[in-house]
């Protein structure tokens, strides 16, 4: 499964392929039975952002298209996301323990975790889940189907370049944007404007592997951090909403400070790292990107008439 433009490929092509393959896979994963039912959720969430990704990399040409099947994808993940996210809130708190596990005894938080783990339960009835995988399945099997109608354009790198663009320049501005007034939802678009481009750097890496895909994980690390901090915000919405639905108040003001602390330092990492990311302004990206595009058709145009066969004498 190659999730990125090829060479020998229209960009019609590759793009229809690719999303085709991550439909394909996220089908499989569904009818896996060796894939439990959190294993599944994940993996094909992930198949979703995926496409939407691949989506916005050719949106500005197909605008309807995008609009109703960027929805499409984004509501058959979000049936999936209740149970991920009672999950990703026991995954958070162990790794913000594990932080702070010097200076920090697990046991004085111990009653908190007992409860997300007693809340994860309760989202856990497996027939609704089995359900739920089945309506996202049909989702899959009629996208799938639509696949073939999309007005994908064509053209090279004018085919691919708006989107590119755009949501690295939307990146670029959430990022000035949040830390010229941080919250909490600023810094969750920023982060979905950096994922986004870190996979329009994946599908454009055999343009020059050596830089993109360093590139591509420069984006996926500030992506990472920025998802952690994410993941934070959300738990501490969770242990701070209701009245002592987690027990003990000092205890769980406790533990809102830690996690507050290390969002601080989340958020100091992102930001030096997104000053490097996006340290280009957008017009200079979009030539640099350009010329990488061109050498690497022209190569393979040279290497093409190099591999043909001389014609024989008098032929």
């Amino acid at each position: 499964m190659a999730f990125r433009l090829k060479i020998d490929e229209s960009v019609p092509k590759s793009i229809r392929r690719i999303v085709a393959e991550q439909i394909d896979a996220a089908i499989d994963e569904v009818d896996d039975p060796d894939l439990d039912s959190h294993q599944t959720i994940h993996q094909v969430r992930k198949r979703c952002k995926k496409i939407r990704g691949v989506l916005r990399l050719v949106r500005p040409p197909m605008e309807d298209t995008y609009q109703r099947e960027n929805a499409w994808f984004r509501d058959a993940a979000r049936d999936l996301s209740a149970l991920r996210d009672r999950e990703a809130m026991i995954e958070t708190y162990d790794l913000l323990l594990d932080s702070y596990a010097e200076q920090v005894a697990r046991k004085d938080f111990a009653p908190i975790r007992r409860k997300l783990v007693r809340r994860r339960q309760q989202a856990s009835d497996e027939g609704e889940l089995q359900q739920r995988l089945a309506g996202f399945r049909a989702r899959m099997v009629t996208a799938r189907e639509r696949l073939k109608t999309w007005p994908v354009p064509k053209g090279g790198f004018k085919a691919v370049c708006p989107g590119l663009l755009k949501t690295y320049r939307r990146g670029r501005k959430a990022m000035e944007k949040v830390y010229l007034d941080p919250t909490t939802p600023g810094f969750h678009d920023w982060r979905k404007r950096a994922k986004y481009h870190r996979y329009h750097a994946r599908l454009l890496r055999d343009l020059w592997p050596e830089l993109m895909n360093p590139w591509r994980d420069s984006f996926e690390a500030l992506s990472d951090l920025l998802g952690n901090d994410h993941d934070l915000a959300v738990l501490r919405e969770e242990l701070l909403a209701g009245s002592g639905a987690f027990g003990d108040r000092d205890r769980v003001q406790a533990l809102v400070g830690l996690l507050d602390r290390h969002r601080g330092r989340l958020q100091e990492q992102a930001r030096w790292l997104g000053e490097r990311c996006y340290a280009e302004p957008p017009k200079r990206f979009r030539a640099r990107l350009k010329t990488y595009w061109q050498a690497w058709q022209a190569e393979a145009t040279a290497a093409e008439a190099v591999a043909e066969p001389a014609l024989a004498p008098g032929a």
